[in-house]
């Protein structure tokens, strides 16, 4: 006996304790499905049998069940459910998460119930409560389907043990159909305008070959037509537009949803009152043309019309109204009202329209979703959502959507068929598009508390929530404008610890790294003496409007790999970023890259003009109090030497200590100079990371080094075109090469390099490898560790460092940093943007040695 139940359901078994439930449900279910009373009575009193705990199991077990169904998850009640008080909750649970209640009835006879209870001396019932259980079953049975249960399945014991339970695929569960698409817009009776779009997304539009009324259309190669419903009233030819559709659909090259037009008019040919209004007039008037079997047809195909599709593994969700994310492939009378609809406040507008609550704003989903319903001037993304309806009937466009290509096609309305009521809408006044207006407000429930982000570097970043709580505070009070901040860099690890004599960091090791891995070319960067900065800046006004959704007059940004503005003078930065904007425009930068505004990664020199306070404090003071007390203890000893008096080595240990505190304040000056104006400030830019449509991680470390050396060049004494080098790690001459121009950078004073992989995101035989690895030269690291780290017994201390926290925070805020850009140039949400931005920023408090 083959019984059908629906995939994404809510299973309740019924019937007397005895009667087989239990074997029963671990029969047709996985264990996980099962949500039984008497284990959950053991979860919450340590004894299956303890009846006094009842009401804390089914408290716990609804919780659990509800967890499931919130997921998709099919779920399964294993109780006696024999009162309607119990099934109760249960229909009242499959409503609130939109599934189908369904009733697994195991009618077993009362004696059979008795003898197997009699076998179970742990768990024996008594036979009044047995059979009290047996005569409430059967009184309630006749209500079963009263209650809400429309898929009832009644078992009697000689079908149980033969019963195949076979699971449905919901009617909106089309995820298999992967495309590509094309998803057409309201339509409302303009077939002509129908045709010319069809014809311009490739499709063959020809009468039937057989002469008979209606269509013959050829798709392009593997493509398919979605309608989007609303395909009658207002417009002047409805009976053609049905016929077209329709052939379509029946010809397997289109999908259709309904609209609210459509069960309106299903209303009225079943002979139901109806109102006719809202252009409904026409289609009555154009309908009584038709013989009666058409009037047949489209009766048949509206209702069969199914409230909406899941398509693509989930990826899209078509409908009507839209759908919110916990409606998608459900089935229930509130995801299909919602469908046709939308979600209403219950007040009416000045022209007398429901107010809608505004869904798209505060979508959240996975799967993207496009609609129609209420016109639109223009078609726009709104939090991984589109509305298609352009209002060709008014004279407006009839719009299609090329899924998953994502792209727009449009054909114009010959002529306005109907005057709308209600005005189309109108552009901004300030001009931001639906997503900007939509992100002017950032919600905390997005970034507080324990979150996992997906990125397609790195599968999932986990962020603590001590560490998003951390981000929070620094954000809040700190950072800049969220609508500038759309990348943060990554850390960066040094090399493992060097072996040779006297070094703790070395460029070997790092080659070694990167060799092992399956890299075969490396480009070494010189490491400039400065501050990390991020720019963000656009071509004009207009550009910043556009692109950022920034109408306070400013059309750039330099800020700190913290998020904070690099600059506290509004002037100074302004003049700042002029400067860049006119190395840009020069170098016919704008036209290269085809874009009005660019993200770049720089160094910003010198290291004073951000770390003031940190060479004033730790720096400078342990220099100046180190040479002040080793001088007089020099000049002592050597003068002690000078008498005669055997000191042994303590006066050249001394020596070594003046000598050595000396280094490490030559050092640190090397990273100052001073400013008095902007004239004194240069910036290394080293990676193009993001312009119009792009983020450039796709290209290699010498595009950006190219690219941006020929910015450089536009503004010699502003700019630094960052020195580079390429070695190939299989060639040993190129390798020492590589070292050799490691140790004339940091002979002269120079912080080393950095050694990253020639691609910018390189997979190696463990994954993706590290992004960039710093190798320090021995003077700067003798600012980092102190004047005497290079004695032997510090060396070998600091040997032992570990290095593992460091690289994994660099691998996770690189994947993160990455996935913020690609979001941002996809022209996903401001959410969706800074969700990446925040990950960084919170990953930044994990504790981690800052000497690393």
């Amino acid at each position: 006996m083959n019984v059908h139940i629906p995939e994404l359901s809510l299973v309740v078994l019924i019937g007397p304790s005895g009667s087989g439930k239990t074997t029963f449900a671990h029969r047709h279910f996985k264990p996980t499905e099962v949500l039984s009373s008497d284990t959950y009575r053991g979860f919450v009193s340590d004894d299956e049998n303890n009846q006094e705990a009842t009401k804390d199991a089914f408290e716990t077990l609804r919780f659990v069940a509800a967890k499931r169904l919130a997921r998709g998850l099919l779920t399964v009640v294993d109780a006696t459910n024999v009162q309607p008080e119990s099934r109760k909750a249960f229909v009242e649970l499959a409503r609130e998460y939109h599934v189908l209640p369904v009733a697994l009835v195991l009618d077993v006879p009362e004696r059979t119930c008795i003898e197997r209870n009699q076998q179970r001396p742990d768990r024996a019932a008594s036979f009044r409560f047995v059979k009290n259980q047996v005569s409430q079953l059967h009184r309630s049975m006749r209500g079963l389907e009263r209650e809400g249960f429309r898929h009832l399945h009644v078992l009697k014991p000689d079908v149980i043990d033969r019963v195949v339970l076979e699971r449905q695929p919901l009617w909106c569960n089309l995820k298999h159909e992967r495309g590509p698409f094309d998803i057409i817009g309201d339509i409302h009776g303009c077939r002509e305008e129908l045709e010319a779009l069809l014809t311009k997304l490739g499709y063959q539009v020809r009468p039937r070959a057989d002469g008979a009324p209606g269509f013959d259309v050829r798709p392009p190669e593997g493509r398919k037509a979605v309608f989007l419903g609303d395909l009658v009233d207002r417009g002047p030819d409805i009976p053609g537009v049905l016929r077209l559709v329709m052939d379509m659909v029946e010809a397997g090259t289109a999908l259709c949803v309904p609209g609210n037009h459509e069960m309106k008019l299903l209303r009225k040919l079943r002979g139901g009152k109806v109102n006719v209004s809202h252009g409904m007039a026409q289609t009555l008037e154009q309908l009584e043309k038709e013989p009666p079997e058409f009037h047949q047809r489209v009766a048949k195909f509206i209702d069969d019309l199914v409230s909406h599709y899941v398509l693509d593994d989930g990826r899209l969700v078509v409908a009507h109204a839209g759908l919110k994310e916990s409606m998608q492939g459900r089935g229930s009378g509130r995801v299909r009202t919602f469908a046709l609809y939308g979600e209403t406040t219950g007040e009416t507008d000045e022209y007398g329209f429901p107010v809608r609550f505004n869904w798209a704003a505060e979508y959240r989903g996975r799967a993207a979703v496009v609609y129609g319903h209420q016109a639109v001037l223009e078609a726009e993304w709104v939090n991984n959502t589109l509305c298609v309806d352009t209002g060709c009937v008014y004279g407006g466009q009839l719009t299609a959507l090329r899924y998953p290509e994502k792209e727009l096609v449009s054909v114009p309305a010959r002529r306005v068929y109907c005057e709308p009521v209600k005005p189309l809408g109108a552009p901004a006044p300030s001009g931001l598009s639906a997503q900007q207006q939509a992100d002017d407000v950032l919600d905390l429930e997005d970034v507080r508390g324990k979150r996992v982000i997906s990125t397609r570097l790195a599968a999932h970043v986990t962020l603590r929530e001590e560490n998003t709580t951390a981000a929070l505070e620094a954000m809040s009070r700190f950072a800049i404008d969220p609508r500038w901040l759309i990348y943060l860099p990554p850390t960066m690890s040094p090399s493992e610890t060097s072996t040779l004599p006297g070094f703790l960091e070395h460029p070997q090791q790092a080659f070694d790294y990167y060799r092992k891995e399956g890299v075969a070319q490396v480009v070494c960067e010189e490491k400039h003496m400065g501050s990390r900065a991020v720019v963000v800046i656009a071509r004009d006004a207009d550009a910043t409007r556009r692109r950022f959704g920034v109408t306070t007059g400013e059309t750039g940004v330099c800020y700190t790999r913290t998020g904070r503005r690099f600059f506290t003078d509004e002037a100074l930065e302004a003049a700042f970023l002029a400067r860049v904007r006119a190395a840009l425009d020069a170098s016919g930068f704008w036209e290269e890259l085809k874009t009005d505004w660019a993200c770049l990664d720089c160094e910003l020199m010198p290291w004073s003009l951000k770390a003031q306070e940190l060479l004033r404090d730790p720096y400078a003071a342990v220099g100046a109090a180190s040479r002040a007390a080793l001088t007089d203890v020099v000049a002592v000893l050597g003068q002690a030497t000078a008498r005669g008096l055997q000191l042994g080595e303590l006066s050249a240990r001394f020596t070594d200590k003046a000598s050595q505190v000396q280094r490490y304040v030559e050092a640190y000056r090397r990273y100052c100079w001073p400013v008095t104006s902007l004239d004194d400030v240069r910036l290394a830019p080293f990676h193009l990371l993001a312009t119009e449509g792009a983020a450039h991680v796709d290209k290699d470390h010498v595009w950006h080094m190219e690219t941006l050396a020929r910015v450089c060049r536009a503004a010699p004494s502003f700019l630094v075109a960052t020195p580079y080098r390429v070695v190939a790690l299989e060639d040993a001459d190129a390798v020492a090469g590589g070292v050799r121009w490691w140790e004339e950078l940091t002979a002269r004073g120079g912080e080393g390099m950095v050694v990253k992989p020639f691609g910018f995101a390189v997979r190696g035989k463990k994954g993706v490898v590290q992004p960039a690895i710093k190798s320090r030269g021995p003077e700067y690291l003798r600012i980092i560790y102190g004047p005497e780290y290079t004695t032997p017994a510090n060396l070998d201390r600091l040997r032992q460092r570990g290095l593992g926290t460091k690289r994994s925070l660099a691998m996770r805020e690189f994947a993160l940093g990455v996935e913020g850009l690609e979001r941002f140039t996809k022209k996903e949400s401001l959410r969706r943007v800074h969700e990446c931005v925040f990950g960084v920023l919170a990953l930044e408090s994990e504790p981690v040695d800052p000497r690393l």
